[in-house]
């Protein structure tokens, strides 16, 4: 199932998407949801580190530690 999202782009962005896509011949679409598909991951992996970073509850380990249980 697809669905439309709206976005607000600057001027300047807009500029450099409609060159892109009239020199590719490919729609707009396409590069926005190639930059999507290629950068989420990096968000979605940065606040799943803030959110254990923030983590109360987490135990942390020096790195003394950690090589004593990896037996390092």
């Amino acid at each position: 199932m697809s669905k439309v999202l709206n976005v607000r782009l600057t001027d300047d962005i807009s500029s450099r998407l409609d060159f892109l896509a009239d020199k590719t011949r490919r729609p707009k679409s396409f590069y926005i949801r190639e930059i999507l598909v290629r950068h989420l991951p990096e968000y979605e992996d940065a606040y799943l580190a803030l959110d254990r970073i923030n983590d109360r509850n987490a135990k942390y380990y020096s790195t003394e530690d950690m090589e004593k249980i990896l037996d390092l």
